[in-house]
């Protein structure tokens, strides 16, 4: 099956822009409840996701850098820790569930690699466990 049916579109997810600060992405992190946020570049390419975990290793690791001062940090100067995989929206429900063990998200791109939404891991969980029982 295709994942088409399973995307939950880039309108309705919070993703952050390459151009974003620290603080703004703090900011929606914490707004939409995420513990990770796509990152898209200006062309509205997927380069990557930020954790929760990203930004507490920056800041415990800058000792100049505080709360008051984030604003002044880009995103993309903040080491990832994990680079979460994509796929193309061409690809089979079959080809997430090793995805969906270590991301609480998949990432979904076209051919040019142009964010088009995710994929929770939550929904890859229940289709599988539907098709386990049927």
């Amino acid at each position: 099956m295709r994942i088409g049916s399973f995307l939950l579109p880039k309108n309705e997810v919070a993703f952050i822009t390459s151009s974003a600060s620290m603080r703004e992405a703090m900011e929606q992190l914490e707004l939409h409840h995420y513990s990770a946020i796509p990152i898209i570049d200006s062309e509205g390419k997927y380069i990557g996701t930020l954790s929760e975990g990203d930004l507490l290793w920056k800041l415990k690791n800058t000792p100049e850098l505080s709360f008051d001062n984030m604003d002044q940090v880009p995103v993309v100067d903040i080491k990832k820790r994990i680079y979460n995989e994509c796929v193309s929206i061409h690809a089979h429900m079959e080809d997430m569930l090793a995805l969906a063990a270590d991301q609480n998200f998949v990432p979904v791109v076209d051919d040019d690699r142009v964010f088009l939404g995710i994929i929770r891991r939550k929904d890859i969980i229940e289709y599988y466990t539907r098709n386990i029982t049927d």
